[in-house]
């Protein structure tokens, strides 16, 4: 092992340190350090200039989907069952929120009520604008607007049945079925006919879905997916107080809200006259099957570390991930006279979980030191093009490059917050030896993940993930990463202590650790999901990570 940069790397030099051959190298994503996140959905309703508005919350959710978004606007009627006038305004786009949206297409979207979606598909075509929410129709009640996270896990029945009766499918996206279980209900009132739609699906969803009276919030029953309500004092006309709904709490952090609540799950909450003028919400519960399993990934990852889910702050619940793979798996023992371990987050979604780790080690008595071991270069993007072999070797060199001074000589123990492939640890690996670390271990502030999610995260198939490759081998795992060890949080550790940190027992998900799927998914739902994950492995950046 290398144990300084003397000189310049060569190409040859690079890729041998890292060891990956070409089929890997050509495996890597475009941004390797970051998910696939699944979706994000922000509500205005009763606010003046509404479009404005979420606009910036939709900006505050960009981290949960990049793809694309889109924003339907329009004005609210207050007499209850009575058609606002004119219809809704839709626009969507590929690309960021602020690629989509120019000044003149919020000026556009007039209304005082508007939803959006920041999009990062797991059910549907990736790029058939068609299949951008929100979706937005006119039928017999009037106008009708929806945007929706997560994924249903009884789309096909579901889908085969309009089918079988004859309804004509616009899009491939599970999301398109809420509109026609609203539009084929029995139900009288359109908010009956909404409650009827949403107790006959499955899986995760948390909706938003606007009319000419009134805006819903609607969380599963599960509780997957976290939604949150807000309160936008004297924004609505003649200074009336206007309230939105989002993903997120750092969504209405960014438009000024004052965080109200969550939406609890299996709740629908009903926004409307009577919220404007009482400051009250109703809500009606769904029927309940399977109990309450809440996504614990949002926590591992995917949302905000400055939000607050299900209960509590994310970099709260991170840090307490991290002091208890600290008990389980401690910092490496060093000779007398060495310096003592340096632990260095994988950026930028482990930092937090690094903080914590390095808290309960010291108090443990394992001294080890905190720094930062990469340089990430925010000007890399999406577009960076590798036209050859050789450029391709540089892809991660180019996105991060290590803190010589601060890997030098030292035990490095490498945090990361999970391991899906493996494939950019083990090239971020190889850049801390070439930085000159005598070894490196390697530590995941989570379980290994086992089996794919049919509830909205973006996975591989189950025989490509890490952990299965090596048939949960860690000694062949640390080898192929090139480390000298390599340690998981254990799945009762990550719940014991999200639930001890949160103060939620509700309950969480953990299918994608343990296998275990809190609603049952008909083999051949499963089957055709795993199918269309295979088929389009090739745009799956999760896939590649």
């Amino acid at each position: 092992q290398p144990t300084a940069m003397a000189e310049p790397l060569s190409i040859e030099d690079f890729g041998s340190a890292c060891s990956l051959n070409a089929a890997e190298v050509d495996m890597m994503p475009e941004e390797p350090e970051r998910y696939n996140e699944k979706c994000g959905v922000f509500g205005v309703f009763n606010v003046n200039q509404a479009a404005h508005t979420c606009y910036y919350g939709m900006v505050g959710l960009q981290h949960r989907g990049q793809e694309g978004g889109g924003m339907v606007s329009g004005f609210w009627s207050p007499e209850a069952d009575k058609p606002s006038n004119g219809d809704f305004s839709l626009h969507r786009g590929i690309g960021l929120v602020t690629d989509v949206f120019t000044p003149k297409d919020l000026d556009s979207l007039k209304g005082t009520c508007s939803i959006g979606h920041t999009r990062y598909s797991t059910a549907g075509g990736k790029t058939q604008l068609e299949g951008f929410q929100p979706f937005s129709v006119k039928y017999r009640l009037g106008n009708l607007a929806l945007a929706h996270n997560g994924n249903l896990s009884n789309f096909l029945e579901l889908r085969t049945f309009f089918e079988q009766h004859g309804v004509l499918m616009q899009t491939t996206v599970d999301s398109e079925l809420f509109l026609h279980l609203i539009s084929h209900s029995k139900r009288r009132s359109q908010l009956d006919q909404i409650f009827d739609a949403m107790s006959q699906a499955e899986g995760a969803f948390s909706c938003i879905v606007m009319t000419d009276n009134f805006m819903v919030a609607v969380r599963d029953p599960n509780g997957f997916r976290p939604l949150c309500l807000g309160k936008l004092p004297g924004r609505g006309p003649g200074g009336t107080d206007g309230y939105c709904v989002a993903s997120e709490t750092c969504a209405l952090d960014l438009c000024k809200a004052t965080y109200v609540r969550d939406v609890e799950p299996g709740e629908m909450v009903i926004i409307n006259k009577n919220t404007v003028e009482s400051g009250t919400f109703t809500s009606l519960k769904l029927p309940s099957k399977f109990g309450v399993s809440q996504c614990i990934f949002e926590y591992v990852y995917f949302a905000r570390p400055d939000s607050r889910i299900f209960g509590d702050y994310v970099t709260k619940v991170r840090r307490d991930h991290g002091r208890q793979l600290a008990r389980e798996h401690p910092v490496p023992k060093v000779g007398d006279g060495e310096l003592p371990p340096v632990v260095i987050p994988v950026p930028d979604s482990a930092a937090h979980a690094t903080l914590g780790f390095v808290e309960e080690s010291i108090a443990l008595g394992n001294p080890c030191q905190q720094d930062l071991g990469f340089f990430r270069n925010p000007y890399v993007g999406r577009s960076f093009i590798a036209p050859s072999q050789e450029h391709r070797d540089l892809k991660v060199r180019c996105k991060f490059n290590p803190m010589t001074h601060v890997c030098q000589d030292r035990v490095v123990v490498l945090l990361d917050d999970s391991i899906v492939r493996g494939t950019t640890a083990k090239q971020l690996i190889g850049l801390v030896l070439q930085a000159g670390a005598k070894e490196v271990h390697f530590r995941v502030a989570s379980p290994p993940v086992t089996d794919p999610c049919f509830y909205g995260m973006d996975f591989p198939t189950k025989s490509e993930l890490f952990f299965n490759v090596h048939n949960g081998d860690l000694e062949s795992m640390a080898k192929w990463l090139g480390v000298k060890s390599i340690g998981y949080l254990s799945a009762q550790g990550l719940v014991g202590s999200t639930e001890k940190s949160s103060g939620n027992t509700k309950g969480f998900c953990t299918a994608c650790f343990t296998g275990n799927y809190p609603i049952p998914l008909s083999e051949a739902s499963a089957e055709e999901m795993q199918a269309e994950k295979a088929a389009g492995l090739a745009e799956n950046m999760f896939a590649k990570r």
